[in-house]
């Protein structure tokens, strides 16, 4: 075996080693936490638990029961309290194989387990719409394509989260976006959303009037995100910028090579041009929704995308798929070590941390669970 070899084995064992005592100390902590609560009579908070969403319809209280239709969920079947409750990641992307592969990588990540003979189950199924995976604290699910469809997604997610009564939940949309001045394999992480007039707000109709909603992200939120990208170690590039949200993929996002074009190759350029001028760095079909919706209801969002080519020097995607696999689990990578940061604390860095300052990955397990089949590749 070659020195580098060797060498790759060595920095790979030890991080592997690295992960494992931050996943053993932080799960020592929690359950010194339970042995504490059952000596003390499990004692409960006096205050009831009460979702910390604000600015959603007064009307929901009186729905009895709530459907959540493209979920094929409802409030009178599932007790949204104790199935949903522990949710602090809501992460998504743009289809249900994605999703279900980043399900079982982050359930990797923050130190779940199941059986061998099982697989996690579509909890939304039964919707036929959208699919969705619960890894512990972890909600996974697919969004579908365009602003129309991550609405209704996010819609009935927050509902979710309403009837659960989760507390201050992070919403992540996890893509691939058209770079914009960046190398292909660059991640983006959204620094604000805007449309095709750089207005950042998100338009709807209601009642034949136009209604706009300021598409706010998160800044801090992002440069957590951003903080945990390695320099040093990831062989790509993760920058922070503006993201152009079009409404369809081809004339909306000044392409040659739709079945319409009305437009000249240098009005492309100039428009394109015009954009990296005002630091927008990459263009995608999500942001506006996303970001108008999660900032109305007071949660914490963020956009992180992989650019799968430089807009400014063609618009056919020519990558091999196996190239293109290895970047999409880029935003997957940036987002699980944002997520066990946050539930781990960095307890590998302070062994001797106090059991009361434990660290909680979510009562919930991995999640629903079925038989598995065969192993497919994405």
């Amino acid at each position: 075996m070659s020195k580098s070899n060797c060498s790759d084995c060595t920095c790979r064992l030890a991080n592997e080693v690295g992960q494992l005592k931050a996943i053993v100390n932080a799960q020592s902590r929690t359950l010194a936490k339970l042995v504490r609560q059952m000596k003390e009579g499990c004692k409960k908070d006096e205050e009831a638990k009460e979702s910390t969403l604000c600015g959603l319809n007064p009307c929901l209280k009186c729905l009895q029961p709530d459907i959540l239709y493209h979920l094929g969920l409802n409030t009178e079947t599932t007790d949204f309290p104790k199935v949903f409750g522990d949710v602090r990641f809501v992460c998504m992307g743009g289809t249900p194989g994605r999703m279900e592969n980043f399900a079982y990588y982050v359930m990797q990540e923050i130190g779940l387990k199941i059986n061998a003979a099982t697989k996690l189950r579509n909890i939304s199924e039964a919707g036929q719409r959208f699919s969705l995976f619960k890894v512990g604290p972890v909600l996974c699910a697919s969004h579908g394509m365009g602003c129309p469809s991550i609405s209704i997604l996010l819609h009935e997610l927050i509902k979710m989260m309403y009837h659960a009564k989760c507390k201050d939940p992070v919403f992540i949309r996890i893509g691939t976006s058209g770079g914009i001045g960046v190398e292909p394999g660059t991640v983006i992480i959204s620094s604000e959303a805007i449309d095709g007039r750089l207005n950042p707000a998100h338009e709807i109709l209601v009642h034949g009037a136009s209604v706009q909603h300021a598409s706010q992200l998160d800044e801090s939120l992002a440069d957590e995100i951003k903080m945990c990208h390695d320099p040093c170690k990831d062989s790509y590039e993760a920058v922070i910028g503006r993201t152009l949200c079009a409404h369809d993929f081809y004339e909306g996002q000044s392409r040659l090579d739709g079945a319409f074009c009305e437009y000249t190759p240098e009005m492309k350029k100039s428009y394109l041009e015009t954009l990296q001028s005002q630091q927008v760095k990459n263009i995608e079909m999500e942001s506006l929704a996303f970001a108008a919706l999660t900032s109305r209801a007071n949660i914490r969002g963020a956009v992180v995308c992989v650019a799968i080519l430089n807009r400014l020097n063609g618009d056919q995607i020519k990558t091999s798929h196996d190239v293109l696999s290895k970047w999409e689990k880029r935003p997957q990578e940036l987002v699980a070590r944002y997520i066990r940061k946050v539930l781990y604390h960095n307890d590998d860095d302070d062994e001797s941390e106090q059991p009361e300052d434990e660290a909680e990955a979510g009562a919930g397990g991995a999640g629903d669970t079925q038989k598995a089949p065969a192993e497919e590749a994405e």
